[in-house]
């Protein structure tokens, strides 16, 4: 249904890359590790991990920077996404101190810019200039969404192929994700992308 050429998530500089990050979400491990003993570990670290201000999730005002590749840790402008792809992976960064929210991976960003007349209406008002932005840790079981399907416009998990329309506010197209990713609203302040708020819902694996 929709055939085409395929391209993994990169930074667009001419620094294409594969990321081999396909690891659960800590949610996900959790969830294993309910049967074995070994949940009190897991909330402790999750804790003092969520004390770092590296893994504060995003908020209103924050920028956002190359996750990897040449620019890693460079910020990221409306100019660097090219129109139709592929997405970038970027953190969030604190505009007020600069620390980089890259103590997580369920900070992990998608920015991909489309052709603003192809978004659905209720994606319009959080993609300014077409550029839009989404979780880019899969709902199923938290792997990273990675793959790019250039001609249909259409992001891919590539651990059980979940797709998501992200013209349509990163609907599910085919599972076997049944939730969305969640969006992150965007805006321009004096020529700079930043964060217009935090992630519109759970970040990573959601069952049901």
């Amino acid at each position: 249904m929709f055939g085409g050429s395929r391209q993994s998530v990169t930074e667009p500089a001419q620094d294409p890359r594969v990321p081999d990050r396909h690891r659960p979400t800590r949610r996900a491990v959790l969830r294993l590790a309910l049967g074995m003993g070994l949940v009190l570990p897991f909330v402790k670290a999750g804790a003092a991990a969520e004390a770092d201000p590296r893994g504060a999730r995003p908020r209103e005002g924050d920028r956002f920077v190359f996750a990897t590749g040449a620019r890693q840790g460079q910020v990221v402008a409306p100019s660097d996404l090219l129109v139709g792809g592929p997405p970038v992976i970027v953190y969030p960064a604190d505009a007020g101190t600069g620390v980089v929210k890259d103590g997580s991976r369920l900070n992990e960003v998608l920015l991909i810019r489309l052709e603003s007349d192809a978004l659905a209406p209720e994606t319009r008002p959080y993609a300014p200039e077409g550029i839009v932005a989404y979780s880019a840790i899969c709902t199923h079981e938290g792997c990273e969404v990675s793959e790019w399907r250039a001609e249909a416009k259409i992001l891919e998990c590539p651990c059980h192929a979940s797709l998501f329309d992200p013209r349509d506010s990163a609907r599910v197209v085919s599972g076997p994700a049944r939730k969305r990713l969640s969006r992150l609203p965007l805006k321009i302040v004096d020529g700079a992308l930043v964060a217009g708020g935090g992630f519109s819902g759970r970040v990573g694996f959601q069952p049901g």
